[in-house]
Formats: C-alpha cells, sequence, structure tokens
C-alpha cells in the first residue's frame, strides 16, 4: 500500500517507513506527528482518488529533523551600467519518516 501526498507545493509517493524530505513544516517540533494530506491511495488493486473517501484516509508521519538545503548564489548583472547585485537563499526542509497510512 502507498499514498500520494501533497506537501509544500509538491507531490510525493510514499510507504510506510519511508524518509521524506520535505518543505519546512511551521510549527512541527523533533519527535511531533505531522498529518500529511493524501491526493491518491493505492491498496493493491484498489486506486482510491475521490474526495470523500480520501478525507477519511489519513497518513501520519513522525518529524525527525530540521535542516537547511545547499547555499544558491543568485548573481545580477547589467552591461554597461555598473549595476551588480549579489543575493544568496538557503531553503529549509524538514525530514520526516511516515509511520502510518489507515484508510
Amino acid at each position: 500500500m502507498y499514498a500520494i501526498v501533497r506537501s509544500g507545493g509538491r507531490q510525493h509517493k510514499v510507504a510506510v517507513g519511508d524518509l521524506l524530505t520535505v518543505d519546512k513544516i511551521v510549527g512541527a517540533e523533533v519527535g511531533s506527528t505531522v498529518n500529511l494530506t493524501p491526493l491518491m491511495l493505492v491498496d493493491g488493486d484498489a486506486i482510491t482518488t475521490e474526495e470523500d473517501k480520501l478525507a477519511k484516509v489519513s497518513v501520519t508521519a513522525e518529524v525527525i529533523a530540521e535542516h537547511k538545503g545547499p547555499k544558491i548564489r543568485i548573481l545580477k548583472y547589467k552591461n554597461k551600467t555598473g549595476y551588480k547585485k549579489r543575493m544568496g537563499h538557503r531553503q529549509r526542509y524538514t525530514r520526516v519518516k511516515v509511520t502510518g497510512i489507515e484508510s
């Protein structure tokens, strides 16, 4: 059995026991449990995509860690005008372990 879940504007295929890196979940602390939104559930040959049936499905995950991704360097430059702008960004991620899929 596996499910397709939505987290942080992305979709992930998860099964029980999977480790997953998602965008930072606000308010989640290490060791706490979070619920992920299911979009599709596959149980053997049965595929569930209807919203009323998916409302009864719960995908739970335990927060393992929070970390940052690699640094991305951004440089804007315009020729002959003396304009240069340098910026950077590090995305924050949450590492979760899927503990259960109940329908």
